[in-house]
């Protein structure tokens, strides 16, 4: 395999910062969240930071980007280390829950419509400073989208699951927090070993399309409007 290094540099110009700042920011907010709902664990532990440093996991934010750029992958994945929360010393666990898990994404959604405000600032900088700005701030569009959007899937441990959980009735809640051990497998043969089975009899099914890309074109268009530029 013979690797373009300009290209491959050019990739990670523009995806590493928005990747950083995007799961720093969303493990800092679950913290800071927790923290002034009564759970001051993360605080304590220095994780109510925006110090990238702070949130790193060597495999989920520096391997698996780092191998998917230089496999030049149409897209970037990685993750940090979770916020540690504990949900019982929180003022109301049941509500309080919801808001905490809901942070994360929702900083997300709010550094997407603070990059995309951006763009009006980028178009008017020359190139080629102004290509790669504009690069940039796409790619921190993009990439907090889907990582809220990859969240609010509503299967334990992911946030979605846990604002499910605090949302839905007890007799719907129970069980589907008893999931939460299960909860990562099943997501992995869903959007991974679904997918490959049903190639094995030429049956197109994307389950990462269906529950993340298509809702998070949808989500970006919005985003767009929202800000003047569709």
């Amino acid at each position: 395999m013979s690797f373009d290094v300009a290209n491959i540099a050019y990739i990670a110009s523009v995806w590493v910062l928005p990747v950083l700042v995007a799961i720093t920011f969303h493990e800092a907010a679950h913290g800071f969240a927790a923290w002034k709902l009564g759970d001051d664990t993360a605080y304590q532990l220095g994780r109510v930071t925006f110090n990238p440093l702070r949130h790193v996991d060597r495999f989920g934010t520096i391997i698996v980007p780092g191998v998917l750029i230089l496999l030049q992958a149409p897209f970037l994945f990685g993750w940090a280390k979770p916020v540690p929360v504990d949900f019982r010393r929180l003022d109301s666990p049941r509500r309080d829950m919801v808001w905490v898990a809901a942070a994360g994404p929702g900083i997300n959604i709010g550094l997407a419509l603070g990059s995309a405000a951006l763009m009006h600032v980028a178009l008017l900088v020359p190139n080629p400073a102004g290509g790669w700005l504009i690069d940039v701030l796409q790619s921190s569009i993009i990439i907090n989208v889907i990582l809220a959007v990859f969240n609010m899937i509503p299967l334990p441990p992911l946030d979605g699951g846990r604002v499910a959980v605090g949302l839905l009735p007890d007799a719907l809640a129970y069980p589907l927090a008893r999931l939460e051990r299960f909860g990562l497998p099943i997501l992995i043969a869903l959007i991974f070993l679904l997918p490959y089975v049903g190639r094995q009899f030429g049956v197109s099914i994307d389950i990462f399309a269906w529950l993340v890309a298509v809702p998070a074109r949808f989500v970006i268009e919005v985003i767009y409007t929202a800000v003047g530029l569709s």
